[in-house]
């Protein structure tokens, strides 16, 4: 393949044939050669034999004198296309151009491969082709009415000596240029235009061919982009050598001119605006020019924006073209003349406010009788307003029972006053609205309390949404004329400006209800003075003095100002010395005395003495508190906190104001006993599972006692932690009665408290763990007994703490890993040994045997 290969040149394949005094242009390209891209050409023609040179790309002096002049005229020239192709074009070619033609290419190779020239017969025949129309050239000019019909006719015809095939083609020049509209191909397949196919497919355009050569066009329904001038445009075309179709000539002629008048569709006003029940009066004008029998069909639309497509608008009314209109009660449609169909709205409202228009169509009889319609056309929309009816009447807004303190009921009455035009489709609703005043130049906002639709009903806004439910605000209708709003129970929060809006509302047709007009009443001022609560409380003790085992007793006295009806609840409290502290921010809630005199205990935790103190209420605003069989532990501040009490909303009572008493005393003068407590252990340092012992040991100081006279609670507690910085465990505790407590324990270790003498408590920890460690103390609460043969109980003694170490014994907690070991390392290796033995005795024992050799002594050469 690579030796094959060379220069082509190529020229369309033979014979070309052209008609005589048309255009010929003959291509020729030059491939697979070498040099520069750009080629020249050289062209030749021959009649006979002998080549006469016509034209070259690269030597002007290569034409021959015969075509001289009609190379210099321009009529032969050449056309380059590209680098390596160009075109000879020949202008009014004649039948002595027939002949052939050879394209050559100058050599620009490194060898000499391929061909270098090409040679093409062209073949000229006579003009054979004839287009004419309807009345011989003369173009005709018609005046059509949109939706008209019309027919237009074409004649052509071919005397060519080949067989060549026409192809007919109808245009319409818009503006400057033709555009297609049908065309019957050379191949004799119908093809529609751009624009045209949807038209072609409906029936609407056709093309029929006829008697004598005649190509006819038939266009039905014609629009105003049908008007224009019509030309027929046929071209012949012949089958080359290589079976494609080549277009050989082309003619045209102008067959008319066509005019559509347009139909048009108005409404004789432009906006409109009515009062509501008024009548509604609006007509639809048809101008056309159509003289023929035809009907109109038309429709009323209504829509609510301009804008709006057809398929959504509503429709009214209509009448078809036989004058057929459809029913309806407030509506009417009327035939005013030929071109005018009148729309009449009986009794409008405002719902019929929006966009009105008129759709018409034309009806014209066909030769069977039927009607086809021809065509439709839509008008502009007129706006319609319709002016609402709007009731006169005042607003009037009073208060009927106003507050004075807090908590007092609040009305307000909200009449129409004047009345007029308030006929039966008239119905009033109210809106209640509430605004905070606010001091300076702050924007005042208004907030919804509640509203009524057209139905009557309410509809809370987000103020008092809650209270409205509950009941706490009442709004109702006390007659036709008049609304009410009630706040039960009135709070500082509701103080502000109350303001009502009265609106109307008109039925329309349908018997929906639209709001037409409110009204809004003068602003009522809800104020009253209001002075800030006081309450005072005076604690007074009744016993001036008293010894431990008496009964304790004060009255708390309060008065009040400014508080409506009030009640009160109180709470008796006790601030105990710092060395007696049950509560850590140093008070002890006792008992409480509720506004509804229930009577509650609080922290009071002795349960020897659940009944020992006792709160009641005196008079309305005196209370007696009382604690029998005092204790030494009792000593401290009690003092009276009262807090007032007012009737609030739906029976719930409001807190208004706290108050708190003077302190009074409790401090018994004793000479009795002083008691240390301390915490001692022989060996702090232990090592695990062993047994820890700790002394809780209770000195006395002063007034000597008898063991029998004195007890003592003892509890032991434990902190996990090298410094004090963690909450205290509660490990066990010993009453003074013998009763042993013990908390729950996570670990191994066990527990056991006793008594060992009067005055020593022994805790000790059996198989100590680590997690035993830390400092421990133990708290001691002394009981003596008095003269009187009553228990007393003294404040509560804390020991300083002892810290506690629990160390891990090395020795022990790997002897019997150790022995272990060892005994199965030993073991083991007996156990190694025996099987070596066993397998080298008898396991893996091999014998030789070896050949016997027999020794015999030489014998002597004399015994020889």
């Amino acid at each position: 393949l690579a030796f094959c290969r060379g220069r082509i040149v190529r020229v369309p394949k033979g014979p070309l044939i052209r008609v005589v005094g048309t255009e010929v242009e003959i291509p020729c390209s030059v491939s697979d050669y070498d040099g520069p891209s750009e080629q020249n050409f050289d062209w030749e023609f021959s009649r006979d034999t002998d080549f006469v040179r016509i034209v070259s790309t690269w030597d002007s002096t290569f034409t021959s004198e015969e075509y001289q002049k009609r190379v210099g005229r321009g009529d032969i020239k050449l056309r380059r296309s590209s680098n390596d192709a160009v075109e000879l074009v020949i202008r009014n070619i004649q039948p002595a151009d027939q002949g052939r033609y050879k394209c050559s290419t100058p050599s620009t190779d490194a060898t000499v491969q391929g061909n270098y020239d090409a040679e093409v017969q062209v073949k000229v025949i006579s003009d054979g082709l004839s287009v004419s129309g309807s009345k011989a050239r003369s173009s005709t000019s018609l005046r059509l009415s949109e939706g008209d019909s019309f027919k237009l006719r074409c004649s052509a015809a071919t005397t060519s000596p080949e067989h060549t095939h026409l192809h007919v083609t109808w245009q319409i020049k818009s503006g400057s240029s033709w555009r297609d509209i049908l065309s019957l191909t050379h191949e004799g397949k119908f093809q529609p235009g751009p624009g045209y196919e949807e038209r072609y497919r409906s029936g609407d355009i056709r093309l029929d061919t006829g008697a004598n050569d005649t190509y006819r066009l038939s266009v039905s329904q014609a629009s105003s982009a049908d008007g224009g001038a019509y030309r027929c445009l046929v071209s012949e075309w012949v089958r080359g050598a290589d079976g494609a179709w080549q277009k050989i000539q082309e003619k045209s002629v102008e067959i008319a001119s066509v005019s559509i008048q347009r139909t048009y569709v108005v409404i004789s006003t432009s906006n409109v605006s009515v009062t509501e029940r008024d009548s509604l009066d609006l007509t639809c004008n048809i101008t056309t020019d159509r003289s023929g029998i035809f009907q109109a069909e038309v429709m009323w639309y209504f829509s609510a924006s301009p804008d709006d497509p057809l398929s959504d608008a509503q429709l009214l009314l209509s009448m078809d073209h036989d004058s057929v209109v459809s029913d309806s009660t407030l509506i009417s449609l009327s035939h005013v003349d030929r071109n005018s169909y009148r729309l009449l709205v009986r009794d409008v409202d405002v719902e019929d406010s929006g966009y009105y228009f008129c759709e018409a169509a034309i009806w014209v009889p066909l030769h069977n009788g039927s009607w086809h319609k021809v065509v439709e056309r839509t008008s502009a929309p007129v706006s319609v307003v319709v002016t609402a009816l709007e009731p006169d009447y005042d607003v009037f807004l009073n208060a009927s029972k106003t507050p004075k303190f807090s908590d007092d009921p609040t009305e307000l009455n909200c009449r129409i006053t004047n009345a007029q035009d308030t006929e039966a489709n008239i119905r009033f609703t109210v809106s209640w609205y509430y605004r905070r005043p606010l001091p300076g130049d702050d924007v005042v906002t208004d907030e919804l309390l509640a509203t009524m639709d057209a139905d009557w009903t309410l509809l809370p806004g987000d103020r008092g949404r809650e209270r409205i439910q509950n009941g706490e605000i009442i709004f109702s209708k006390k007659s036709a004329d008049t609304f009410s709003l009630r706040i039960q129970w009135t709070s500082e929060g509701d103080r502000g400006d109350y303001f009502c809006v009265i609106s109307a509302w008109s039925r329309h047709r349908n018997n929906s209800w639209v709001k037409s007009k409110d009204v809004t009443s003068a602003p009522v001022s809800i104020f009253w003075a209001t002075q800030d609560y006081t309450l005072t409380v005076e604690a007074v003790k009744l016993k001036p003095f008293f010894v431990a085992g008496h009964t304790f007793e004060m009255t708390c006295k309060v008065s009040s100002k400014n508080i409506k009806t009030p009640r009160y609840s109180v709470l008796i409290t006790a601030e105990k010395p710092l060395a007696d502290q049950s509560s850590p921010n140093g008070t002890t809630r006792i008992i409480s005395l509720s506004q509804d005199s229930v009577v509650r205990l609080e922290d009071w935790t002795d349960q020897t003495r659940v009944d020992g103190v006792v709160l009641e209420k005196v008079q309305e605003n005196e209370f007696r508190y009382r604690m029998y069989q005092t204790q030494i532990s009792d000593a401290g501040l009690y003092r009276c906190v009262v807090t007032a009490w007012s009737p609030g909303g739906g029976g719930m009572w409001r807190e208004a104001v706290n108050g708190l008493s003077n302190p009074i005393q409790i401090d018994f003068q004793t000479s009795g006993p002083v008691f240390n407590v301390s915490v001692h252990s022989d060996s702090p340092t232990i090592y695990q599972g062993e047994v820890a012992d700790l002394l809780c040991i209770v000195t006395t100081e002063g007034m000597p006692l008898e063991p029998d006279d004195m007890s003592f609670d003892v509890s032991w507690f434990a902190v996990r932690s090298f410094v004090l910085d963690r909450e205290p465990v509660l490990l066990a505790s010993l009453d003074r009665r013998g009763i042993v407590t013990q908390s729950r324990r996570n670990g191994s270790s066990d527990l056991s408290l006793e008594r060992i003498s009067p005055l020593e408590f022994r805790l000790r920890v059996h198989g100590c763990e680590d997690h035993d460690f830390g400092n421990h103390y133990c708290v001691v609460t002394p009981w003596v007994r008095s003269a009187t043969g009553v228990w007393q109980r003294e404040p509560n003694i804390k020991a300083k703490p002892i810290f506690l170490s629990v160390k891990m014994d090395v020795l022990n907690a790997f002897k019997y890993p150790l022995l272990i070991g060892i005994g199965l390392a030993t073991v083991i290796g007996l156990l190694s040994c025996l099987i070596g033995y066993c397998s080298s005795r008898w396991c893996c024992k091999k014998e030789v045997q070896e050949t016997r050799r027999e020794r015999r002594r030489l014998m002597s050469m004399e015994m020889d």
